[in-house]
Order: structure tokens, then C-alpha cells, then sequence
């Protein structure tokens, strides 16, 4: 077994933990903090079933981003349908054999790829060229997009350009899955794409891309609008009532 082998080896499982164990950490430090008032951004529905139907809305569509900007709205929309066929293509990298509708969209995850860097590289420039934007992006907002267009960028490569054995790529991860290591090509635009792919994995939990499942705890997007139907009490104040 090469150094490269074992080394990569080494570098996803300390990731995928990471990556696990920040997820856990973060989701449940969101469901456990009470939102101290009742703040649902209106109009907003008055039934449970009202706000099933827009946190549907608002993470399928991105309602309000649409409603805000449709341009913005066209590039973040484009982008993360785009990094969802994306992921979805790469599954087969990860079953055998592959799941039926996953060969079936791989046709629709190599436009994607195009797609997704598009999508991001406009998103970027809007970073860049909008002064009100500009002021309140950080350095760690360009590294992420630097990060996952390096990302997208080194796969693109292995497709059109320094083509790699994707075979052994696909034994490689389904050996890590199993425990039964199996030898990873050391062609640099691997090394490079799976370590950025690490490098993401470790990332993720503690920077702004949380905002994937942190949606889902936003009081604003996950309240009912009815403060004047049931009087609304936080978990805090329950539990200091039970104290007293």
C-alpha cells in the first residue's frame, strides 16, 4: 500500500468524523436555543401545516430570495440545483452496483458541472462588484468560493483534460466504506479534487454553509403566525417556571 493511499485513508475518516460529529453538535445546539419571542417573518402562515408548505417553498424554490432579487435568485437557485445533481451523480462512486435512477441522471450531473460553476462564479463577482456586498464579505467568504471552485475546476480537469482511473477511484472509496483499503491513483488532479472534497468535509460544520440544515431552525421561517390565538411561552421561560 502507497503512502498516498494510506494518507488520503486517513484524511476521510477524520473528516467524515468530523463532519459528523460538527453536524451533530451545531443541529443540536440549534433545536435546544429558544427563540425568545414569536418572530415569524410575515406574511406568514397561521397553521402547522401553512408552515410545512413554506419552509417547503422557501428551501425548494428559495421564495424569498426570488421575491427579493430575481437575479440573485436565478444564480443561487442555478448553483445549488446544480451541487445537488452533482452530489447525487457522484453516489456511484459510492454503491455496486449503481442504483438505477443514479445512472440515469449522469448525463444531467456532467451539464451541472457547468452549471455550478457558473452559478458561482456570478454569485462571486456579485461579492466583488457591489459595494454594499463587498463591505460585508470577509476573507472566509472568497476562500469558500475559491475552495469549492477548485473543487468543481479539478473535477472538470479529470474529465476533459488530465483523465484519471476512475475505476480505482470508485475501488478506492468503496474500500474506505468497508475497511478494505484499495490503492488510489497519485495522479495530481485526484490528489487535488479529493483533497479539496476533504478540506470541505472538515469545514462545513463550523462555517456559513451550515445554513443548509440551519434553515429548518430559523423562527422566522418556522413559526406559526398566531401570538394572538395561543399565547406564546419559549422553552427558557418553561423551564424557569418549573424551577420556580
Amino acid at each position: 500500500m502507497s503512502t498516498v493511499t494510506a494518507a488520503y485513508a486517513i484524511l476521510f475518516y477524520a473528516a467524515t468524523l468530523i463532519l459528523v460529529v460538527g453536524l451533530f453538535v451545531k443541529i443540536k445546539q440549534y433545536a435546544t436555543t429558544p427563540a425568545p419571542l414569536k418572530i415569524p417573518t410575515t406574511p406568514a402562515p397561521t397553521t402547522k401545516q401553512g408552515v410545512v408548505l413554506r419552509m417547503f417553498r422557501e428551501v425548494v424554490f428559495f421564495q424569498s430570495l426570488f421575491r427579493s432579487n430575481k437575479w440573485i435568485w436565478w444564480f443561487g437557485w442555478m448553483f445549488h440545483v446544480a451541487l445537488l445533481l452533482i452530489v447525487a451523480r457522484h453516489l456511484r462512486y459510492f454503491t455496486e452496483p449503481v442504483w438505477s435512477w443514479v445512472a440515469l441522471i449522469q448525463p444531467f450531473g456532467i451539464y451541472a458541472a457547468f452549471a455550478f460553476v457558473f452559478g458561482l462564479a456570478a454569485l462571486w463577482v456579485r461579492r466583488i462588484v457591489v459595494e454594499r456586498v463587498r463591505y460585508i464579505t470577509g476573507p472566509s467568504d472568497h476562500l469558500m468560493i475559491i475552495m469549492l471552485l477548485g473543487i468543481a475546476g479539478s473535477g472538470l480537469g479529470m474529465k476533459y483534460g488530465a483523465h484519471t482511473d476512475i475505476v480505482a477511484v470508485k475501488a478506492f472509496m468503496l474500500g474506505l466504506m468497508y475497511f478494505d483499503w484499495q490503492p488510489l491513483p497519485a495522479d495530481p488532479p485526484v490528489l487535488i479534487h479529493l483533497g479539496l472534497v476533504a478540506l470541505l468535509m472538515i469545514v462545513f460544520p463550523f462555517s456559513k454553509l451550515l445554513h443548509a440544515p440551519g434553515v429548518f431552525f430559523s423562527p422566522t421561517r418556522n413559526q406559526v403566525d398566531n401570538p394572538r390565538e395561543s399565547r406564546y411561552v419559549s422553552s427558557a421561560s418553561r423551564s424557569t417556571e418549573v424551577g420556580e
